[in-house]
């Protein structure tokens, strides 16, 4: 069924003014008389600039869903985009549907312009809280990946995202440009970036708004794009005009999508190409967008990609107070500010809402006219009833294989070698074999580093761009994606699970910092949605942190930074989950409990390096239910009844290591004393239970750690994060933490642990030192002497053979 422009048009012009009204009116939504002060919002939050172009775009996509009856999600990029995508959910019906208060009527209306951005009610971006969005407009140029995200393993969805021009100046949209290099158009959908060229941010032109129109359509030219231009809405022009182009426009990238997957399913080269064009004045036109641009065989197809130039604040007020407004970034956030104290700015107001004619929009009882639901999608197809924007419904749970095929086996004498990452990659080879399109593998270019390389026997990675003889593991289909970008990484998962499927990332610790906000934002994502109940459970985004701070001896100081966990504690404790194994098995038993979650962001951080195993299957998977426990066989505690002298604590595989061997020297050296070991896999165990629900109960934390005990705690990161979880608890004053101080360099496993008073002699040392009255006893002075002087010739040794000494690298567990 063909659409009218002229309903396009009125679409466009209802969402505007439910736009205005949300940022301004607390009363009076209709304008069924003069607006008075009493009328205005008290605090005006909104922003507009933004609003009229995600307007139109929304009203354009509207027409060939129903033309075409293709999915289509709209991922909104601009940040305070809130105002138009709300709009349009409740122009779709959507809104009122998942929240009835709000009903398509004038009451529902206004309660639609009183609950924006006012206490206690919706925020101005499109939030959890918006139907059909996955993405928060405004995270720092994170929609693109989002998109491509949302699009893999959904051959009939296309993903169109507006992208504004201040975001496309942030490095995470820069490295998203070529996202299309991980899209194969024979399995995944397609996106559409939409640039929506408005010319300026809060207070400044933007770059791609300056630059020379034909160097513009080079730039995504040489991004592997086919670029269609737009332009439009300047000095009064009639908006009809626009509606033209742009509805040519998106036809042609519509057509475009469609022959590039129809090439490639059907068998043909994947590697199909639109022409450029120019869907303004012929006069706009650069030569260079003329030309077809040719197919090479070698490289993914040219996907379309449309740049909409229109002004900030369209349709807004031109001038205000003689300054103009309309096309500058005067027009980004509210264009009329003093509208309660000025007559003259309130008039102008109402001159600007009436200039929408809402009431041949409206019809008496402010429902939207008939005539609109021409342009209104049918059930699931409206892009704010999308099942693909709201994933958990569309999730099924992992089949996961069974981990006991890949589980190491602990000798009697508990001492085998073994690189914990290695035999994780095992079994995600047997995952991802089971799940070909549910279950994805993210990284920067660390999949082989961090021994996870098994997986390229179910698996290659993808890579639609060139291949050239003597690439390996590179495919035009494949389910492990790399990149030398965390932020391009994190955000197609991000819009991977966020759609309804399962993936993991994986990266360097210190350098997983790079996405700290991304980090943020997702959390906060997560625990906005636990408040929201039509919104459906995804799955946790799980981070595997690998190629660690102590394990850094060969790159040194810049990549040694544990501090990730610090940043993640911090957030609500209904989101966050922290997990540090010590060793395969452990390992193991974590992710196969953190596949089966949902809405946390778990962090495994876990080595790569040959290490030490412990526990047997069936005691890591006791130990991981525990979250922390005793381990009787490691310590020194002849009588379990009583309490202990000192309590031998530890988190992490390296601190355990160093515990380890701490505990057997006091066992040797200092017989009779009474150690109890303690490892902590689940880091959240240690907080109060009433702070997180993992936590332990006080009567619980006492029974393990006592209440009067000294307790030396052997830590993976820095050590004021395990004062800050345990600060509540009884025995926190007798707490002494070893952990990452800010010492670092390239150097041996050993004197990494040494620079940082983390090894196995200091935290004998410590012991001595905290158990009253033990230095005291016949013959400890002379062994803390004796281990001293180890810890000083260990260091001289690696000083001057550059490994460690074999009593060092040769060391191993007996009881």
């Amino acid at each position: 069924m063909a659409i009218d422009l002229a309903t396009v048009d009125a679409w466009w012009r209802a969402a505007n003014y439910l736009s205005v009204g949300q940022i301004y009116l607390l009363d009076d939504a209709r304008l069924a008389r003069l607006l008075t002060r009493d009328d205005i919002k008290p605090r005006l939050l909104g922003h507009w600039g933004t609003s009229p172009a995600l307007n139109l775009v929304y009203a354009h996509l509207n027409r060939v869903l129903v033309e075409r009856g293709t999915p289509t999600i709209y991922v909104c990029g601009p940040g305070h985009g809130g105002p138009a995508m709300v709009a349009n959910t409740w122009l779709e019906g959507t809104y009122s549907e998942l929240f009835p208060r709000v009903t398509l009527d004038a009451p529902g209306m206004a309660r639609l312009f009183r609950q924006f951005s006012f206490p206690g009610g919706i925020p101005s971006h499109a939030a959890p809280e918006t139907p059909g969005s996955i993405n928060e407009g405004g995270e720092l140029g994170y929609s693109l990946m989002h998109a491509y995200g949302a699009a893999l393993d959904n051959p009939d969805l296309v993903v169109a995202c507006v992208i504004g021009d201040g975001e496309a100046e942030t490095g995470p949209l820069a490295a998203s440009w070529r996202a299309h290099a991980f899209l194969s158009p024979v399995t995944d959908g397609a996106v559409l970036p939409i640039l929506n060229l408005n010319g300026y941010k809060i207070a400044n032109p933007t770059l791609l708004a300056r630059i020379p129109e034909e160097e513009l359509a080079a730039f995504f030219l040489g991004q592997g794009y086919a670029p269609i231009f737009v332009t439009g809405g300047f000095d009064g022009e009639d908006p009809m005009r626009v509606h033209e182009r742009m509805a040519d426009a998106l036809d042609a990238a519509y057509d475009a999508i469609r022959d590039i997957q129809q090439a490639a399913r059907s068998g043909g080269s994947d590697a199909s190409s639109v022409s450029g064009s120019d869907a303004s004045d012929a006069s706009d036109s650069p030569d260079a967008l003329d030309a077809t641009i040719a197919p090479d065989e070698t490289s993914d197809p040219r996907w379309p990609l449309i740049v909409l130039r229109t002004p900030k604040g369209w349709t807004g007020p031109k001038e205000v107070d003689s300054v103009p407004v309309e096309g500058t970034f005067r027009a980004h956030q509210v264009p009329l500010a003093g509208v309660r104290d000025n007559p003259a700015h309130l008039a102008q107001l109402e001159e600007w809402l009436r200039s929408y004619r809402a009431d041949e929009l409206f019809d008496a009882d402010g429902r939207p006219i008939a005539e609109l639901s021409a342009l209104r999608p049918d059930g699931d197809l409206r892009m704010s009833a999308s099942p693909h924007a709201n994933g958990g419904v569309l999730r099924s749970p992992l089949d996961l294989p069974p981990i006991e095929a890949h589980a190491v086996e602990i000798p009697d004498d508990r001492w085998v070698e073994g690189e914990s990452t290695r035999v994780l990659g095992r079994w995600l080879r047997d995952v991802m074999a089971e799940h070909p399109t549910s279950f994805r593998l993210f990284g920067p270019d660390e999949v082989a580093s961090n021994r996870l390389d098994d997986v390229f026997d179910a698996t290659p990675r993808v890579w639609a761009e060139q291949l050239v003889p003597g690439d390996v593991h590179l495919a035009r289909e494949g389910r492990v994606t790399e990149a030398l970008s965390e932020h391009l990484m994190q955000g197609l998962l991000e819009g991977y699970l966020l759609t309804g499927r399962h993936g993991l990332i994986t990266s360097y610790e210190a350098f997983i910092h790079i996405v700290d906000s991304m980090f943020n934002q997702h959390a906060k994502w997560l625990q906005a949605c636990d408040d929201i109940p039509w919104r459906a459970s995804v799955s946790s985004l799980t981070y595997l942190l690998s190629s660690h701070v102590w394990r850094q001896d060969h790159n040194g100081f810049s990549h040694q930074d544990p501090g990730f966990l610090n940043i993640v504690v911090n957030k609500k404790a209904e989101v966050v989950r922290v997990y540090l194994p010590a060793d395969a098995n452990s390992l193991l038993v974590t992710m196969e409990h953190c596949f089966t979650t949902v809405d946390h962001v778990n962090v495994v951080v876990a080595g790569k390096q040959p290490q030490p195993q412990w526990l047997s299957l069936a005691e890591a998977r006791a130990h991981g239910e525990a979250g922390l426990s005793i381990w009787h066989w490691a310590g020194s505690e002849d009588d379990p009844g009583l309490d202990p002298d000192v309590v031998l604590a530890c988190a992490g595989d390296v601190p355990t290591l160093e515990a380890m061997a701490a505990a057997q020297l006091l066992r040797e050296r200092v017989p009779g004393l009474r150690v109890r070991f303690v490892n902590v896999v689940d880091l959240m165990r240690l907080q109060d239970s009433k702070e997180h629900p993992h936590g332990l109960t006080h009567p619980e934390f006492d029974r393990i750690f006592t209440t009067n005990r000294p307790i030396v705690f052997a830590f993976h990161g820095y050590p004021s994060l395990i004062h800050q979880l345990t600060y509540r608890r009884t025995n926190h004053a007798n707490l002494h933490v070893r952990g990452f101080k800010e010492e670092g360099t390239t150097t041996t496993p050993f004197d990494m642990v040494h620079l940082n008073d983390l090894d196995r002699y200091r935290l004998a040392l410590d012991v001595l030192d905290r158990v009253p009255g033990l230095l005291e006893a016949p013959g400890i002075a002379a062994v803390a002497d004796e281990w001293r002087a180890a810890r000083a010739d260990a260091r001289a040794y690696a000083y001057e053979h550059g490994e460690d000494p074999a009593w060092i690298t040769g060391w191993r567990f007996a009881r």
